[in-house]
């Protein structure tokens, strides 16, 4: 991995152990500060969810049903100047510890301003329903 992979797969990793702390904290209008101001989720089995405060109202339901505990692991990284595209796996679970789901996503990051945010953001369950 050259040098300026190895950085970026490093702020990035960072950003995402911050965000599985926010998470965990369980206040929804954090969670929504590590989108940009036009991100877009794209969660499975529904529609999209554009702009933060959609964002947040997202992950408040996502809490509210017993979300308390996320945990990502990063598979890879691929710069494009101000673009970043993540490829990794997360593992959703309730306060006791039990998995709720587990699955994989890809995010596009941007650099907005001074820093990396979440700008297109779809995952899909392994799951099955």
């Amino acid at each position: 991995m050259s040098t300026k992979m190895s950085e970026i797969h490093s702020t990035i990793s960072t950003l995402s152990k911050k965000f599985e702390a926010t998470l965990t904290r369980g206040l929804a209008v954090e969670i929504a500060e590590f989108y940009a101001e036009d991100a877009i989720l794209l969660p499975a089995g529904s529609d999209f969810v554009r702009g933060k405060n959609d964002i947040k109202e997202f992950w408040q339901m996502a809490l509210d049903m017993g979300v308390a505990n996320i945990k990502l692991k990063i598979l890879e990284v691929e710069q494009h100047d101000d673009t970043v595209i993540e490829m990794s796996t997360y593992t959703l679970s309730g306060s006791d510890g039990q998995v709720i789901d587990q699955g994989k996503g890809i995010v596009i990051w941007k650099h907005e301003n001074t820093t990396w945010k979440l700008h297109r953001d779809i995952w899909n369950s392994n799951t099955s329903q």
